[in-house]
C-alpha cells in the first residue's frame, strides 16, 4: 500500500513521522533487525497487505548484510556437502533476482576454476557444474566452459604458469549487499511498512503468557516508547540469542558466529578477466572483481567477542595474503591493500565442531506465542528465510493471511533498468555527466536515477565528484540522507557508498567533506559535524590499528574503543530481573 508518492524516502521527515506512529498504532507484525532478512520479511509482511514495523538499533545492512563477499550465489561448494536443497534454492532465488527483482544490483560474473589435479579433477568438478548449471532450472547465465591451460591463463595472465593445469569457465553472481538490502527496506517502505533505524529493542511487552510487541529506545536521542503488535519476529543474525535473552523465553536454537574477513586491493595488482575461486586445504578462497578492485576472501573462524564490530587481525590478513600469493605471478603485499572488512556469519549451532562445515540452512521457530525467530541461511535465499518466517507468524494473526507474493515485486529502480541501460548515452547528455558515470548510476540506483540527480538542478555542484573519493558524486552523499535512511558518517562511508574499503584513506580523506554537505540536511550544528568527523576517524584509526595485532582478543579491543555514532547505544541492553 503507497500511502503517498513518496512513501518509500527514508529521510528526515519519515523518520519523525515514523517514531509517531510506532508508538500509537498496532501493528500485525514487528521485525527486529534490519539486516537482509529483516528487510525481507517486512517486504514480505507489507505486501500480504499487513500492517508491518521494522526496527533496527543501529543501521540497515549495519552488521553481516554489509560484510559478505558481496556474491549472490547458490552456493558451488555446498554441493561437495551434499546440500542439494539449499543450492537449488539458491539458485532458483539468483535467477530471479538477476532476471526480474533486482537485475540494477546483482550482476553476471564469470568465474575460472583453476585445476590443478589431472585425471578425476575435471569430471569431478564438471559433474559438479553441470549441477550447478541445471538445479535452478532457467537461467540467466552462460553454462559451464571447460579450458585448457593456456585457455585458462588467456582468461587470467597473473596466474603462475605452474599454480594450474586446466581450467573451468562458469558464471555466478555479484552483489552490493548493504544497497541491495537498504533497497529491499526501501521498497517495503513503499508498501507501507515503517522502517525505522537507531531504534533499539529494549524489552518485551507481555499480556498474560503471550508477547504483545516491544519496548524500543531512540539510540540518537534516548527517547523510548512501547510498540503493540500481535506477533514479534526475532530476525536479528548474529544477535538472536541476546535479544532472546530479553524475552525471558526458552529459545529453540542458538546462533554460532564465524567471522570471515576480505581484503581489498587495486584491480591492477592482479591481471585477469575473470574471477576466480581456489581451493584451500580447508575451504576455498573467492576473488572477486569489484569496480577498480579485487575483493579477495574469506576466512572461517569462531568468533567469540563483540559482534557490532567484528575485528581482522594481522594473522587474518597474512592468510588470505598467503593463499592468494601462492597462485599469483606477481605477490599482493599489505601495501596493495586499501580495505579491510569482517563480517559475522550467523550459523546454526550444534551441528558441527568446524565453522566451515555447519550448514547454511536457516531455522525458524515460533518461540512463544506471539514470539517466533528466524536464523541461519544465507544472502541469497533471504527471500524464502522472510516468506518462511511471516508464514510461521501468520498463527498468532487474527485474520487469514494471504500467501507470499514476493517474486513478483521487483525492487525499488528494478522497473524500466534494461531500457535506461540502452538509454546512457541520451542520459548522460541530458546531465552533462560521462556515460561511464552513467552506467555507475545506474547499476546502484536503478531506475532511480533521476530522483538521485534532482537536486542537482539547484545545485549544480552536487554532479562533482567527491574530492578525495571521485568514484562517487557529492549527490549520492546527499541522497543518503535524504532517502536512503543514512544518520552518520559511517552510514554514507561504509554502506551506502564503499568509500571505506574503496580507498586507502579508508574515508578519512572525505569525512569533511561529506560532514558538511549532509550536515544541515540532518540539523547538525558546528559542534554535532565535528563530532561525527572526530567519530569516523576514530573507527578508522581503530580499525587500522587492530589489523596489525596478533590475535581477535587484541584486536576486539582496540576496535570496541572507538566511540560509536549512535550516543544512546545501550551495549549490552541490560536485561529486567
Amino acid at each position: 500500500m503507497t500511502k503517498k508518492p513518496q512513501s518509500q524516502l527514508l529521510g528526515p521527515e519519515q523518520r519523525h513521522l515514523a517514531w509517531g506512529r510506532l508508538g500509537k498504532e498496532h501493528f500485525d507484525v514487528v521485525v527486529v533487525g534490519g539486516g537482509v532478512v529483516g528487510a525481507g520479511i517486512a517486504l514480505d509482511a507489507a505486501t500480504r497487505g499487513l500492517d508491518v514495523a521494522l526496527v533496527e538499533a543501529r543501521d540497515l545492512a549495519s552488521g553481516t548484510s554489509s560484510r559478505s563477499s558481496k556474491m549472490f550465489h547458490g552456493g558451488l561448494r555446498y554441493l561437495e556437502q551434499l546440500e542439494f536443497g539449499l543450492v537449488r534454492e539458491a539458485l532458483r532465488e539468483r535467477e530471479l533476482a538477476l532476471s526480474f527483482l533486482s537485475p540494477h544490483l546483482v550482476k553476471p560474473l564469470r568465474f575460472l576454476y583453476p585445476l590443478t589435479h589431472r585425471g578425476w579433477e575435471r569430471p569431478y568438478v564438471a559433474a559438479g557444474l553441470v549441477l550447478y548449471d541445471t538445479m535452478g532450472g532457467s537461467k540467466s547465465v552462460p553454462g559451464q566452459r571447460h579450458l585448457t591451460k593456456h585457455g585458462a591463463l588467456r582468461l587470467a595472465p597473473g596466474l603462475r604458469r605452474d599454480a594450474l593445469i586446466g581450467g573451468v569457465s562458469y558464471y555466478d553472481t555479484v552483489v552490493d549487499d548493504a544497497r541491495h538490502t537498504m533497497t529491499i527496506a526501501r521498497t517495503a517502505a513503499h508498501y507501507g511498512a515503517v522502517i525505522r533505524t537507531s531504534t533499539q529493542v529494549v524489552g518485551f511487552l507481555r499480556e498474560a503468557d503471550r508477547v504483545s510487541g516491544v519496548k524500543i529506545r531512540d539510540t540518537e536521542d534516548g527517547r523510548t516508547a512501547e510498540v503493540r503488535a500481535h506477533v514479534v519476529i526475532n530476525a536479528t543474525g548474529v544477535w538472536t540469542d541476546e535479544v532472546q535473552a530479553l524475552s525471558k523465553t526458552r529459545g529453540r536454537f542458538q546462533v554460532r558466529a564465524s567471522k570471515g574477513v576480505h581484503i581489498v586491493v587495486p584491480r591492477d595488482r592482479i591481471v585477469s578477466d575473470t574471477a576466480m575461486i581456489l581451493r584451500t586445504a580447508t575451504s576455498v578462497l573467492f576473488v572477486i572483481p569489484w569496480g577498480a578492485h579485487w575483493i579477495i576472501g574469506t576466512t572461517d573462524t569462531d568468533w567469540n567477542l563483540d559482534l557490532a564490530h567484528p575485528a581482522a587481525t594481522e594473522a587474518d590478513i597474512a592468510y588470505l595474503l598467503d593463499r592468494v600469493n601462492e597462485v599469483l605471478v606477481t605477490p599482493i603485499t599489505h601495501d596493495d591493500i586499501t580495505g579491510v572488512y569482517a563480517g559475522l556469519r550467523p550459523l546454526l549451532a550444534g551441528e558441527s565442531d568446524s565453522t566451515s562445515k555447519l550448514s547454511r540452512e536457516h531455522a525458524v521457530a515460533r518461540i512463544a506465542p506471539g514470539l517466533v525467530a528466524i536464523a541461519g541461511g544465507k544472502y541469497t535465499t533471504y527471500r524464502v528465510m522472510a516468506y518462511d518466517a511471516v508464514d510461521e507468524a501468520a498463527r498468532d494473526l487474527p485474520a487469514r493471511v494471504s500467501p507470499t507474493i514476493t517474486e513478483k515485486v521487483p525492487l525499488l529502480g528494478a522497473e524500466g533498468y534494461f531500457a535506461l541501460v540502452n538509454q546512457t548515452v541520451q542520459l548522460a547528455e541530458l546531465y552533462g555527466l560521462h556515460p561511464y558515470r552513467v552506467k555507475h548510476l545506474l547499476d546502484r540506483y536503478g531506475s532511480l536515477i533521476d530522483e538521485v540527480l534532482a537536486a542537482a538542478e539547484d545545485a549544480p555542484d552536487l554532479l562533482h565528484p567527491i574530492a578525495a573519493a571521485p568514484s562517487y558524486l557529492r549527490a549520492e552523499a546527499l541522497y543518503a540522507v535524504t532517502a536512503e535512511g543514512a544518520l552518520h558518517l559511517d552510514d554514507i562511508l561504509a554502506r551506502r557508498t564503499r568509500i571505506s574499503i574503496e580507498y586507502a584513506h579508508r574515508g578519512a580523506d572525505c569525512a569533511e567533506e561529506v560532514a558538511r554537505l549532509v550536515g544541515p540536511v540532518l540539523g547538525w550544528d558546528e559542534a554535532e559535524t565535528q563530532r561525527e568527523i572526530a567519530t569516523y576517524l576514530s573507527r578508522v584509526d581503530a580499525e587500522i590499528r587492530s589489523q596489525k595485532q596478533p590475535d581477535d582478543a587484541s584486536a576486539d579491543a582496540l576496535r570496541v574503543a572507538a566511540p560509536e555514532p549512535r550516543p544512546e547505544l545501550l551495549e549490552p541492553v541490560p536485561v529486567e530481573s
